[in-house]
């Protein structure tokens, strides 16, 4: 069964995922493709495995969507999860999956110029991710649902099932993928599962 393992580097193991960091083990997840799923598993790693800000119990099959967040050791080393589906199809792509670095200089949120400046490189925003954007920023650290997030970002268009814009949820998990690549995941966004969104922010990022 194919499989990706994650973990540090030592003389005599070298993971498919490799990592420096110390507190992060040999072997610390694996995920295996599964009836066309990606499935984590954590491999009793002692600083332990989140996704989406729940601690994972070690070798219990947990089956990943695009936008989870997957921390290890605590935070200490955050992935963002993405498929990567065709236009028509949800035949699975190789995974995206990118280390959070820390931006080199101050990241600055120019909303009234629609522009956000990182590492000192001014990065024009696009409609919809202004909007996007601005709501979460308005709601920070908390939970944004889909309906609103719809509601917001896409508001001309027709009204779906529940009342919300007819928005497919690939639409949505491609904007935030955009976002995040573009902005070199300056934006650390979590899903929670079956609900919206959440920014987490500690105030590193400065807006004017």
């Amino acid at each position: 069964m194919p499989e990706t393992v994650f973990g540090r580097t030592s003389a005599g193991f070298s993971p498919d995922f490799s990592f420096s960091n110390a507190f992060i083990s040999r072997n610390h997840f694996v995920i295996r493709r599964e009836n066309d799923a990606a499935v984590l598993y954590d491999s009793g790693s002692p600083n332990g495995t989140e996704i989406n800000g729940q601690k994972v119990v070690p070798h219990t099959p947990y089956r990943l969507q695009t936008g989870d967040i997957i921390k290890l050791a605590k935070g200490l080393t955050v992935i963002h999860f993405s498929y990567l589906f065709g236009e028509q199809t949800l035949e699975l792509e190789p995974l995206s999956s990118a280390m959070w670095e820390e931006p080199s200089g101050a990241t600055t949120i120019h909303w009234e110029k629609r522009e956000c400046v990182v590492g000192g490189k001014p990065i024009a925003m696009s409609e919809k991710e202004y909007l996007f954007l601005d709501l979460m920023y308005k709601h920070a650290n908390q939970l944004v649902t889909y309906h609103d997030i719809k509601q917001t970002v896409w508001p001309d268009r027709p009204l779906g099932p529940g009342g919300a814009p007819d928005v497919h949820t690939d639409e949505l998990n491609a904007l935030i993928y955009r976002i995040r690549k573009k902005y070199k995941n300056t934006f650390l966004i979590s899903a929670v599962r079956g609900n919206g969104y959440i920014l987490e922010t500690d105030a590193k990022e400065s807006a004017k």
